[in-house]
Formats: structure tokens, sequence, C-alpha cells
């Protein structure tokens, strides 16, 4: 594991301001960069900080290219995979999060860090663990919990959520994503990615809704 994350000085709001500045300035620099192109020096630039307190905040480059991961990932699966428990419009919700993930997992930017991790896990495999952990999996974790309680309310006949919140999502992406980390096409316009998901929903209530004759298990 990446250690070297420094601890900050008490917990001033101007100390939290001087680390998102950072934060920042670092992710500029890494989008344009690259990690490997991306200096300490560059960064303390791009942020606006001498490089003695950049140091103070962050001991290398590793450290501070985790926590921007960890903040990014986190962030993303908050702002996507809020749910209300009690929302018994299952389609309604999936419709809305698969329209919203589709649209974050398009950005540009976030197909570069997406290349950006992956081209740095050979050398340091756990930037992928961080990655998936606080991007993927929490997002998965999220979404099989909001199903868990459709299936205790018999509006949802799955075994397994876990898998079942993973079969969604995948859904929702499938082809989109791995065309735009090979750059092998452009964005999909707002028709396909309605149809796209449309098509996500439909396919996931096939398999496990609770009229679903077959991909469910039976009591």
């Amino acid at each position: 594991m990446v250690q070297g994350v420094v601890l900050e000085r008490g917990s001033s709001s101007t100390e939290s301001d001087k680390r998102r500045q950072i934060l920042e300035g670092a992710r500029r620099v890494f989008l344009a960069s690259g990690f490997d192109g991306a200096s300490m020096g560059e960064i303390a630039r791009a942020a606006g900080v001498s490089k003695g307190t950049l140091y103070v905040y962050f001991d290398s480059k590793e450290a501070l290219f985790e926590a921007l991961i960890i903040l990014e990932k986190s962030s993303l699966a908050e702002t996507l995979f809020t749910f209300d428990p009690a929302d018994s419009d299952v389609p309604a919700v999936l419709t809305r999060l698969g329209m919203s993930f589709l649209a974050e997992m398009s950005k540009p930017e976030h197909i570069s860090v997406h290349r950006m991790v992956i081209g740095v896990c050979e050398k340091f495999p756990h930037f992928g663990q961080v990655y998936y952990e606080a991007g993927p999996a929490c997002g998965v974790a999220r979404l099989a919990a909001y199903l868990d309680v459709q299936v205790a309310s018999g509006r949802l006949r799955i075994t397994d959520t876990t898998l079942a919140a993973q079969h969604f999502l995948h859904l929702c992406l499938a082809g989109l994503l791995t065309r735009l980390l090979f750059a092998a096409g452009g964005m999909a316009d707002e028709a396909r990615k309605r149809f796209q998901v449309a098509e996500a929903v439909r396919v996931f209530l096939a398999g496990y809704g609770a009229d679903a004759s077959g991909g469910a298990a039976k009591d």
C-alpha cells in the first residue's frame, strides 16, 4: 500500500482549503501530463503553492495521486448512487441512475483518468485497488442495498443483489465505455444513451422483475 499522505496539522478550514487547492492543481497536471509525466514541481506551480507547502500535505507523487483517486471516485459514487429506499418505482429509479451513470462515464476527463489508472496499475497495483474500491465497488454496494429493499418488498426477485447491480451497470455501458477507452468512436448522442438505458432497464426487469419467469430464484 502506498504510504505518505501527510496528516494535516489541526482541522482548520484554511488547511482544508489548501488541501483542496493542491488536489485541484494535481488533477489538472495529471490529466494533462499523465502520472509518469507529472512532477511535484509542476503540480506545486499549478496549485499556486510552494514545493515545501506541497510536501507538508503529500510527501510523494504517489500519495497525492492516491488521494486524488479516492476523492474523485468517492465523490462520484456519492453523487450518482444515492437512493431513497422507499421509492418503489424501480424502473424510474434505474432509468435516472442509468442516464446519470452513462453521462458521467462518458466524460472525457473520466476516460482520461480511467486510462491513466490502468496504465500505472502494473507498476503500482494498489492504485487499481483504490480506484475500484472508491468507485465501482462503492457504487455497486449502494445499488445492491437499494435492490435488497425492493427484493424484501416483493418488487424484484434476485438471489444475489451485488451481481444484479453489476449486471445493470454493465448493461448500461455495454460497448460504449470500451469504445471510448480505445478511442474507437465518438460519444454516443442523447438518443443513443436513452435507448441504451431503456434497453438496460428492460433486460434487467425481464430477468429480475417479480413476474420474470427466468433468471430469478423461485420461493
